[in-house]
């Protein structure tokens, strides 16, 4: 498991660099295609090279029908739709820089999952980090004045965000009950089954007049920004991510989502919207609550190998491989 470190790191930071762009990214593109029609490209295309890659490496096995198939398409539905529609959605009322920070959360909104699937709650440190670092996301999202959010300054937009952040550790929990399946497996049969629904409610809402099909133009306008979210924010980042869970384990490997607002902020600095100081302490609490969050995790479990940990989060999200059924072709 060593061996493997430097690669999980290489993988987590590729895909937390890639994402921190793909807000940007993806918001310079909505007056092409919507967040919808975008979502539905990007997927529709990621899940064609995903199937290809995993017939290549896996071969015919890896498509066998087997029982966790249908909880696999729920929780690619979950996580691929409910993650991407939700956050892109949420793009069109609030900002790429407040939407990465939201995005950050996540160990912490792993933590709380983990509760309502175990009935075990936080630690009491948990609790207290959880409250700085919402603490942080509310001074960005109020310039400076948490308190603004109190007063409007929490929008739909970041309501959105959140809870497609929410579906995203959900999804990435859900494969510690796979463990004889390769990351490779499970992102491409999971990334298919999301592709299907988000491609259908496209279709579905341009027949109801709500969204117009994008044209060839249209298309043609934004194709870099459909080559980021489809190569890189898709293909590569759900790769790696996957990748990075297995061989860091999840509590070291969700710690590298903090990268992510720190990308948006410098893209955004560079495009010539530098933070303002309010903005940067409520950065500085929220990454800070995380990485203390993730400190005192360690000296509770002070040792554990990512393998060991990896066995552990499985078994307290229920997921004990004596009980669950082992699927027919593994990776």
């Amino acid at each position: 498991m060593s061996s493997s470190r430097p690669l999980g790191v290489a993988a987590a930071v590729t895909t937390t660099l890639a994402w921190g762009g793909m807000f940007v990214v993806a918001e310079s593109a909505f007056p092409h295609v919507d967040a919808v029609w975008q979502t539905a490209i990007r997927y529709g295309a990621a899940s064609v090279v995903f199937l290809l890659l995993l017939a290549l490496v896996e071969g015919r096995r890896a498509f066998v029908p087997s029982r966790e198939l249908g909880s696999v398409a729920v929780l690619g539905t979950v996580g691929f739709a409910g993650f991407n529609l939700l956050a892109f959605v949420g793009l069109r009322w609030t900002t790429p820089q407040a939407a990465s920070l939201i995005v950050s959360t996540m160990p912490l909104i792993t933590a709380f999952v983990l509760w309502a699937r175990t009935g075990v709650p936080p630690r009491a440190a948990t609790w207290v980090t959880s409250a700085v670092a919402l603490l942080g996301v509310a001074t960005v999202l109020g310039a400076g004045d948490p308190t603004a959010v109190l007063h409007g300054g929490l929008g739909r937009g970041d309501l959105l965000v959140l809870l497609g952040a929410t579906c995203w550790v959900v999804y990435t929990t859900g494969a510690a009950g796979l463990p004889d399946w390769s990351p490779l497996r499970y992102t491409a049969l999971s990334a298919t089954s999301g592709a299907v629904v988000i491609l259908a409610l496209a279709l579905v809402l341009s027949s109801a007049g709500v969204l117009t099909v994008p044209t060839g133009p249209d298309l043609a306008a934004v194709t870099w920004q459909l080559l980021y979210v489809v190569v890189l924010a898709a293909v590569v980042a759900v790769l790696c991510w996957n990748h990075a869970m297995r061989a860091l384990g999840p509590q070291d490997g969700v710690l590298f989502i903090n990268l992510v607002p720190i990308t948006t902020f410098t893209v955004q600095a560079f495009r010539g919207e530098a933070p303002r100081a309010g903005e940067l302490v409520g950065i500085a609490l929220t990454i800070a609550a995380l990485l203390a969050n993730n400190l005192l995790a360690r000296r509770t479990r002070p040792g554990l190998t990512a393998g060991e940990e990896t066995v552990r989060t499985r078994r307290a999200a229920g997921y004990d491989r004596r009980r669950s059924p082992q699927p027919a072709a593994g990776g």
